[in-house]
C-alpha cells in the first residue's frame, strides 16, 4: 500500500534534515524490500535531488542501502536499533516462552503487543505451525481502533464506554473481521506493579477456526499465561478470573468486538 506524502508525520518542527530522513524510513513498508527513487519521491513529496542528498547521509550510517537494481533497501542498521528496543523491554525475557506455550497449546499463532501513540506494534510473535493461518510479524505495527488487542490496550488504558467497560470486567475482547475479514482474535492484558498496563497477550487465525472454538476455550490458555507473566513483571496475578465457565460462546453475527 503506497504512502502519500501527507501521510508522513510532520517536518515543521525539529531539525528539517532529521525529519526529512526519519520520512524516507517511514516510506518503506512490509510488503516491499525495495523502492526506486521515484517511488521515494512519490511517497514523500520530496525532489530527487533532495532524496539523493539525504539518502547519501542514510547509507553512510547503514539506514539505508542501495540494491543492485538501484533502488534502496533498509540496512543493516535499522536492525540492530529493532532489536535493541525489543532486547531492552521488561519483556524480552519471558513473554516469548509463554507465547509458544500458548501457540503449542491452542495450535494458533500468539502475539504480544504494546501501545505506541495511536497504533500498537507486535513486539513478540510466535506463530501457528499450521498451514493456514493469519499473518502477523515482529514489529508490525497496527491501527489502536480495531482488534481483540487494541480493545484490550485500550480498555485498560482507561477508554469510556459500555464495550471498555465490558472488557474490564471480564478481562478479555475477542473480534472477528475487522481488520482482515479473514482473521479473528481474542486477547487480555497483562500486568505490571499497581496494574500497570504492560501489554496484551492475543491468539489469533483463521476467523472460521477462532468461531468454531469459541472465545472460552482460549480463555484458560490465555489467562495462564498471563497469570504467570503477570506475576513475573511484578503484578498481582489473582486479578483474572480463574473459571471461564460463565463466558459464552462467541457470536460473531452480534459481535461488535471485531479484528
Amino acid at each position: 500500500m503506497k504512502r502519500r506524502s501527507e501521510d508522513m508525520p510532520a517536518i515543521g518542527t525539529g531539525v528539517a534534515a532529521v525529519n526529512r530522513c526519519l520520512c524516507i524510513l517511514e516510506a518503506f513498508t512490509e510488503s516491499e524490500s525495495e523502492l526506486t527513487l521515484s517511488e521515494l519521491a512519490h511517497r514523500t513529496g520530496f525532489y530527487k535531488s533532495t532524496l539523493l542528498r539525504l539518502a547519501s547521509s542514510l547509507e553512510k550510517f547503514s539506514y539505508i542501502r542501495r540494491a543492485d537494481s538501484g533502488a534502496y533497501r533498509l540496512g543493516s542498521e535499522v536492525l540492530r536499533l529493532g532489536l535493541l528496543y525489543q532486547r531492552h523491554f521488561p519483556t524480552f525475557e519471558i513473554v516469548p516462552a509463554a507465547l509458544q506455550a500458548i501457540a503449542s497449546e491452542v495450535r494458533e499463532g500468539a502475539s504480544f503487543y504494546v501501545c505506541e501513540g495511536d497504533e500498537r506494534v507486535c513486539l513478540h510473535r510466535v506463530d501457528s505451525a499450521r498451514t493456514v493461518r493469519d499473518s502477523v510479524h515482529e514489529g508490525s505495527r497496527l491501527p489502536l481502533s480495531v482488534g481483540a488487542a487494541s480493545h484490550v490496550l485500550l480498555a485498560f488504558k482507561g477508554a469510556r464506554g459500555k464495550r471498555y467497560d465490558t472488557i474490564r470486567q471480564l478481562y478479555f475482547a475477542e473480534s472477528y473481521g475487522e481488520r482482515d475479514p479473514e482473521t479473528a482474535a481474542v486477547a487480555c492484558p497483562v500486568f505490571g506493579p499497581e496494574r500497570r498496563l504492560v501489554g496484551a497477550l492475543s491468539v489469533s487465525g483463521p476467523r472460521y477456526r477462532i468461531h468454531s472454538a469459541g472465545a472460552a476455550n482460549f480463555l484458560p490458555t490465555l489467562f495462564k499465561q498471563a497469570r504467570l507473566l503477570t506475576h513475573s513483571l511484578g503484578g498481582d496475578r489473582d486479578v483474572f478470573p480463574r473459571s471461564t465457565r460463565r463466558f459464552r460462546p462467541s457470536t460473531p453475527a452480534g459481535a461488535h468486538h471485531q479484528r
